[in-house]
This record gives C-alpha cells, structure tokens and sequence, in this order.
C-alpha cells in the first residue's frame, strides 16, 4: 500500500547528479573520478560548466560537514567532487580548481569515515573520489545512488561494509551539528576527529600530510 503523503519517497526523486572536477596530478592508474567518467556515472566539471544551480562542493577545507539538510541544495544542483592528489592537496592548504567561487559558495566537508581503496587502506578521511560521493549520496539519505556509485571500484564494497554504521549514523543526523555530536560520539568521547588519528603507524611528515578534515580527493601520485 502505498504511502498517501505528500513528499516523494527518495526510490520515486530522480537522482542526485553527480559531477567531477578533474585537476590531473595524480596518478591516471588511481584515477577513480575520470573511471566514472568513462562508465557515464558522473558529468565533468569544467570551467564552462554552468550548472542551473550552484552543486554542493564536497571541500575537506569546508567548517560545516554535509548532513540531510543539504538535500534540497543536491537535488536541485548535484554534487561536485574534485579529483585530485591528496599530497598536492596538503601542499596547497586549499581545494583547487573546483570553478568560479561565486557558483560554488555551498561547500561541505564530508563526515569522518573509513577509506578502503587500495591506496589509502584503513586511513581516516582520505577517501578517493568514488568513495566521496559514495559516502555523500549516503548521508543524503540515498543508499542505493551510493551503492550503484561504488559497485565495480576496487574496495567499494568494502567501504559501505566498514563505516556501515557511521554512515547510518551519519545519514539520520540531519543537520551538521547533529553530524558534529555523532563524530565525537564515534571517535572519542569529545575530542575532535582527524584523518591522523586513522590506524597503522605514520611518519611525521605524513602525520602533517593527514592532519586535514576529509573530502573528496584522490590518490597521491
């Protein structure tokens, strides 16, 4: 029997588009953003573009970390993930080339979560970028753009596995500070989460490399 509400469940709303930025630093093998290109999973991000309405930017240098209160903003200009190395990235101290700052004001870090892609294994925030919007569609509340996102790169299926529940956790949060209070729940009793509190022993440099919030990049060359 049918709901007799209103709103559209998420099965009967078309999906959230999804775009890519490409900036070229990283290595083309580790590439997962231009593979989405080539499967027609995501359209590319480029100077030109000039989308209806400005997409949520996925920025691991954003305050605010996304929540459902992004929703309406997704649905109506997608979501944007910016392919690039995560070295170049630390080296910068700023997300580049994500497009003209006066169409992309609406920028959200992604909640903390488990990487499981090859290169990053077990690292805290330093997903690549199929694992970005994976986890974004997630936390939107649309489980299965997320699944259909992830399904075929190597560790995506692991990836929903692992953070299983913080993603759960993070989906019925609903607002960023909801989001906020679930990730100091999970990591720690209070104290806030890095990408350098992830498991496995790290130099000092690559603790400097790891000590920034999550987002959406790729995999160092």
């Amino acid at each position: 029997m049918g709901s007799s509400g209103s709103t559209p469940s998420p099965r009967d709303r078309p999906p959230i588009r999804r775009w890519v930025r490409i900036i070229g630093n990283d290595h083309p093998r580790a590439c997962t953003g231009r593979r989405l290109l080539r499967l027609g999973l995501v359209q590319e991000f480029t100077g030109g573009t000039n989308p209806s309405d400005s997409p949520v930017v996925l920025d691991p240098y954003a305050l605010e970390p996304l929540s459902g209160a992004d929703l309406p903003s997704a649905e109506r200009g997608g979501i944007l993930a910016v392919d690039c190395s995560w070295n170049a990235l630390a080296e910068t101290g700023r997300l580049p080339g994500a497009g003209p700052s006066r169409d992309l004001r609406h920028r959200r870090r992604l909640p903390f979560l488990i990487a499981t892609n090859p290169q990053h294994y077990g690292r805290l925030g330093e997903l690549n970028t199929v694992e970005a919007l994976g986890a974004a569609l997630y936390v939107l509340g649309r489980p299965r753009e997320s699944d259909a996102v992830l399904r075929g790169f190597a560790g995506g299926a692991a990836f929903l596995e692992v953070n299983h529940e913080r993603l759960d956790q993070f989906a019925r949060a609903g607002t960023a500070d909801a989001v906020r209070q679930a990730e100091r729940a999970i990591y720690g009793g209070g104290r806030t989460a890095t990408r350098s509190s992830a498991p496995g022993t790290q130099s000092r440099a690559s603790r400097r490399r790891r000590s920034r919030l999550p987002g959406s990049s790729e995999a160092p060359p």
